[in-house]
């Protein structure tokens, strides 16, 4: 029974994976210029997408039955948006460098999250908080194929959030950019238009991205094998691991052992590949 997708996805995969399609005696399906499959065993693909594995494109293996997901959840830091919020924000202050070695750590796994999370906002005392939503709507990108990712999905009836360690006040702004349905984060204290260097409780962190995952299935009817994620770092390992199907981008060491599937290389459309979407069928975001 042919019941797993092989999805070569990046520059040339159609071609990349033609060859092996003809030995392996199986049709390939060519999803867009830089994305194909083949449908094989459940005990033959795994084998097969690991022997692709290479430096040039990124490969998932994917169950047929329950594809394409009905719920999108999305870390936002260096995943929907291209930087760390909250290092971007510590360079602007003049304290960049501090901050940015501990939040590498934090999203290797080698610090834990929240007190990491506790001790960088506790340098943001006494700063004025339009200064920062200034800072950050320069500063900010969205990271290639997001809105397309979001708008497809959409489109096709799927529900999307974004789940983020980062702050609403942040957080909104960028859902709202890209076109997630909800968006979920952390919430900075502040008074007299200034931050107190304190994070309001509780605090979004690993675990309760996954507690939000489960919640928002409850909350639409959804079982978790109907829910993609993604994210790149260590506090989403929990939500990656609870999801139907976890993708990593470009993701820490830490968080590759726990994604069904790493991007290294491709941009976000990737996850809509690996859900079947052909790019004609992609709804592209102007």
């Amino acid at each position: 029974m042919t019941n797993h997708a092989v999805v070569v996805m990046g520059a040339g995969a159609p071609d990349a994976l033609d060859s092996v399609a003809w030995k392996l005696k199986a049709p390939m399906i060519t999803l867009g210029p830089d994305a194909a499959e083949v449908h094989l065993p459940a005990g033959v693909a795994p084998g097969v997408a690991k022997n692709m594995r290479s430096s040039s494109f990124d490969i998932a293996c994917v169950p047929l039955q329950g594809r394409r997901k009905k719920l999108l959840l999305a870390d936002m830091d260096a995943t929907i948006i291209e930087q760390e919020s909250l290092d971007v924000l510590a360079d602007a202050f003049g304290f960049g460098r501090e901050v940015a070695k501990i939040t590498d750590r934090a999203m290797r796994g080698e610090l834990d999250f929240e007190s990491a999370l506790k001790t960088r906002v506790a340098l943001l005392r006494g700063h004025e908080i339009d200064k920062a939503a200034s800072v950050l709507r320069e500063r900010i990108t969205i990271t290639a194929g997001a809105k397309t990712l979001v708008k497809t999905m959409r489109a096709h009836g799927a529900k999307t959030a974004l789940v983020t360690g980062g702050f609403d006040m942040f957080a909104a702004p960028v859902a709202e950019r890209v076109g997630f349905d909800e968006v979920f984060a952390n919430r900075l204290r502040s008074t007299d238009f200034r931050f107190t260097g304190q994070v309001a409780e509780p605090i979004l962190g690993q675990n309760a991205k996954a507690e939000r995952l489960e919640a928002l299935c409850r909350e639409h009817g959804l079982k978790t094998d109907d829910v993609i994620a993604v994210g790149d770092g260590a506090n989403d390992r929990a939500m990656i691991a609870a999801s139907g199907f976890g993708v990593g981008f470009r993701p820490k060491p830490v968080l590759m052992e726990t994604a069904d599937a790493v991007l290294r290389y491709m941009d976000l459309t990737a996850l809509l590949y690996i859900q079947g979407y052909r790019r004609d069928e992609f709804v592209v975001a102007s």
